[in-house]
Parts: structure tokens; C-alpha cells; sequence
């Protein structure tokens, strides 16, 4: 970047700055809030961790400033005749949606804050998100000693979720609107990296909300032009050992299991649904969105799911006294599909598989 670019881009951030005001502001250095929501009346609520969503404010105008500011900023403009902006908060890279009239009466906006630091499987244990389910006396030490036995059982299911990271499963991460399914895809991330620190991680996503300490990684996100199906296309030819897809949301799913099921076992792909099996489900309804799976009918699909997807993480968020909270309802393996059913079975033993050379 020339200096007049970085002169220019100090600026556009200063305006921002400015425009943003010490409410938002204030709530992007709040380490508690997850998300930030103006709705076209002004009012600001902050969805904050353990408490929910709170109204902390109103907004006397100057929002439409501000997303032209952003749309500047990320190269892109919100016009009357385009009035959609989404992409990067480009102050600190959280996930950006605005909108403008016509199609609404005022402007609103909602900024997903990208999580401040990687919370780990074992905080994740630590905070009851994810239970015990079972009490397996067993090699468990095997594995963190490098070992890979034929079958592995667990005292804890996060011991379940390090196996699969080890033997190389494809792990599928299901959850609902705000359940936490990226937080908890970066801790299987952060897994990779202690586990398998030679692993060469290429991760694709809409916008960049994975964080990873993989020392050897690439980060690819879609734009207008390239879509997530291109980059898992080019992806095949960057040599990756595992393929990390951020959320599958259309005809990528096909591809992505096609590389699954073809020598880049060990995947992390996020989805949003309401079950283990509606995951599943999901993923069928997107491979069909592909012209290359038109033909294929449902069983094959499902089959071809079955296969490529091994284990199934799924994360809920659930109201409470004390504020929302999120648990880890449903840990299984995926056995198969037989008579128009997929077979799942909740974690207590893994079967290892050679990971292909």
C-alpha cells in the first residue's frame, strides 16, 4: 500500500470512527458483546454473553454515513438501486450486514464481533457446554502419546472430539442462528494445530471469522465474482491435508464432500440447522443445488453423506434465568444409511480408519 493509500485509509478509519459515536464504539471494545443490532427506529441493543439482548441506547441518525463509509472502505458502494451492503466491519474485521431505503424505512445494521480469543475444548468443558456422557475405562492416553489404537473410548467427549481430530475425521458442526457453531469450529481448529501441527489447514469462508494458530494455513474468502464452489475448486490444487469450510450454504456442499471423500480427510465445515440429522438433511438439499448431483438420486446422496461425514457436533443455545446459554446437545458418529435412515450413534468409542497417504 502507497503512503497516500495508508493517509487515506487513516482517514476513512477516523470518519468511521466518528460516525460510529461512543455507543457503537463502546461496544466493539466490550469484550462481553457478541453482537450489535440498530433497528431502522435507532434503537441499539448489544446481544451480550450470559446476559442476552439489551437496548442500550438510541441513534439520531448519520447511519447512512456510515455504511458509505464502509462500503468505501471495502471497495464496494450502497446506492438506492443496490441498497444491501455486506462484508468485513473494516475497523476490526467482525461480520457486517447494513441495509438502506428503499427496502427499509431507516437504515439498521447488525455487526457480528469476531470472538476476542480461541475458547478451547477444554473451556468449553469447564463451562458445563460440553457433559460428560460417559464413564469408559480405557487407553485414554494413548492418543495424546501419539498412539492410534484400532478403538479408542473416552471419559469425556471432548477426549471423543481430539480422537477424531487424530485419526483424521471429517467432523460436521450444526447449531442455529447465534448457537456458536464458528467459536466451537475454532476450537476443533485450535485441536488441529496441537495435534497435528504438520497439517497443511486451507479454510474457506464468506467472511473471515475462523481463527486459527495452524502454522501452516491459507485463508480464502468468496467475493462477489469468485463463490465458495470456485475456491474449493482451486483449493484441491493448493495441496491441502485438511479442507475447513466456515458454512455451507448451497452447491459447495457437493464439492466439498467429493474432496472429503477423495484424500483430504479431516475436515471442519459448519452448518446451520436444528439437529444432528437436520444437518444432514441440509446437506442433501444443498448438494441438489449443484448441477453435477441433478441426477443422482436421494439414497446416493445420502450415502455419499454418510461416508464423508464422520462425526457430528451439534451446539444450541438455549434461554435461561441468568441470560442465554449454549450446550453441546448432540455428539454422535455417523455409522451409515440404511433402510431411507442415517445411523448415528452417540460417542463412546471411535473406530480408527488410516488416514489416506
Amino acid at each position: 500500500m502507497t503512503s497516500a493509500k495508508v493517509i487515506q485509509r487513516k482517514r476513512l478509519e477516523e470518519k468511521l470512527t466518528r460516525e460510529c459515536g461512543p455507543l457503537i464504539m463502546g461496544a466493539l471494545h466490550d469484550s462481553r458483546v457478541i453482537e450489535i443490532m440498530l433497528n431502522p427506529d435507532g434503537r441499539l441493543w448489544l446481544d451480550i454473553a450470559g446476559e442476552g439482548m439489551r437496548q442500550v441506547g438510541k441513534l439520531n441518525g448519520g447511519i447512512d454515513s456510515m455504511l458509505a463509509t464502509c462500503a468505501s472502505m471495502l471497495n464496494t458502494s450502497i446506492t438506492f438501486d443496490d441498497p444491501i451492503l455486506e462484508g468485513e466491519f473494516p475497523l476490526d474485521g467482525s461480520r457486517l450486514q447494513g441495509l438502506i431505503p428503499p427496502i427499509v424505512q431507516a437504515p439498521p445494521f447488525a455487526i457480528r464481533k469476531r470472538a476476542s480469543c480461541i475458547f478451547t475444548l477444554d473451556a468449553y468443558a469447564e463451562a458445563g457446554i460440553i457433559r460428560p456422557l460417559y464413564s469408559i475405562p480405557d487407553d485414554l492416553q494413548r492418543y495424546r502419546k501419539g498412539d492410534c489404537p484400532s478403538t479408542w473410548g473416552f471419559f469425556h467427549p471432548i477426549d471423543a472430539i481430539r480422537a477424531a481430530v487424530a485419526c483424521r475425521k471429517n467432523i460436521l458442526i450444526v447449531g442455529g442462528t447465534g448457537s456458536g457453531k464458528t467459536t466451537l469450529a475454532n476450537a476443533v481448529l485450535h485441536e488441529i494445530s496441537l495435534l497435528c501441527p504438520h497439517d497443511r489447514v486451507v479454510a474457506i469462508e464468506d467472511t473471515i471469522e475462523l481463527q486459527t494458530d495452524i502454522e501452516n494455513h491459507v485463508l480464502l474468502r468468496t467475493t462477489e465474482t469468485v463463490n465458495m464452489q470456485r475456491l474449493l475448486r482451486a483449493t484441491m490444487r493448493l495441496r491441502p491435508d485438511r479442507i475447513i469450510v466456515g458454512e455451507v450454504r448451497g452447491a459447495e456442499a457437493y464439492t466439498l464432500l467429493k474432496s472429503w471423500n477423495s484424500g483430504h480427510p479431516g475436515g471442519v465445515a459448519t452448518i446451520h440447522a436444528n439437529s444432528a440429522v437436520e444437518g444432514l438433511d441440509k446437506l442433501a438439499h444443498y448438494i441438489y443445488e449443484s448441477r453435477d448431483a441433478q441426477n443422482f438420486s436421494p439414497e446416493m446422496i445420502a450415502r455419499m453423506i454418510a461416508s464423508a461425514v464422520n462425526m457430528i457436533l451439534f451446539i444450541e443455545k438455549m434461554a435461561g434465568e441468568q441470560g442465554p446459554s449454549r450446550i453441546v446437545r448432540e455428539i454422535c458418529e455417523v455409522i451409515g444409511f440404511t433402510d431411507g435412515k442415517y445411523q448415528l450413534e452417540p460417542i463412546k468409542e471411535i473406530q480408527h480408519v488410516q488416514a489416506i497417504a
